[in-house]
């Protein structure tokens, strides 16, 4: 083998190296539009869960109106 041939197959490798490393910087750019969908979804989970959190522990605790609570007057 000589010089040439070395060269043009170590050329070789790293155009199949640049081939898959732009391969693998797609996917991970996909990845993080998927985890940026994901996050947000996440965000809106947790503000309902939120909500629904403070709405029953106002439901559940009499001092926080002042003891006028409507299940406190039957």
């Amino acid at each position: 083998m000589n010089a040439t041939q070395a060269k043009d197959r170590l050329y070789s490798q790293l155009a199949a190296s640049l081939k898959n490393m732009s391969r693998a910087v797609g996917q991970t750019a996909d990845l993080f539009e998927q985890l940026q969908t994901d996050l947000d979804a996440m965000r809106v989970l947790a503000g309902t869960h939120a909500a629904q959190f403070m709405t029953v522990a106002a439901e559940l605790s009499p001092e926080a109106d002042g003891g006028a609570n409507t299940e406190a007057t039957m």
